[in-house]
């Protein structure tokens, strides 16, 4: 017999990283009230505070995960085009 994980859901596991991170309840009275386990909890509650300064960076400075890559195929982009076009120049000019 096998059992299937559950998954919950982004706002779930806030709310719970919130209640850890307010330390109003110990961890097995959330894991008891939320049922989960408590390690899990304590992840969570980690994660949560390692992402937080990210929350804060200035938003005009900071840059996406994505933007290191748009521009390398940019480059590579513009590298294939200048050798298209290196190419026509040499063919034009051989048949005039």
């Amino acid at each position: 017999m096998t059992t299937t994980r559950k998954q919950h859901s982004p706002q779930f596991k806030a709310r719970v990283a919130v209640e850890a991170i307010r330390g109003e309840k110990t961890l097995s009275q959330l894991g008891s009230q939320f049922k989960l386990h408590p390690i899990q909890i304590a992840k969570w509650r980690k994660l949560a505070l390692e992402q937080m300064p990210e929350l804060f960076v200035d938003g005009r400075t900071r840059k996406g995960p994505g933007a290191d890559t748009d521009s390398d195929a940019l480059y590579q982009e513009i590298g294939r085009l200048k050798v298209e076009l290196d190419w026509l120049k040499k063919k034009v000019g051989v048949l005039d």
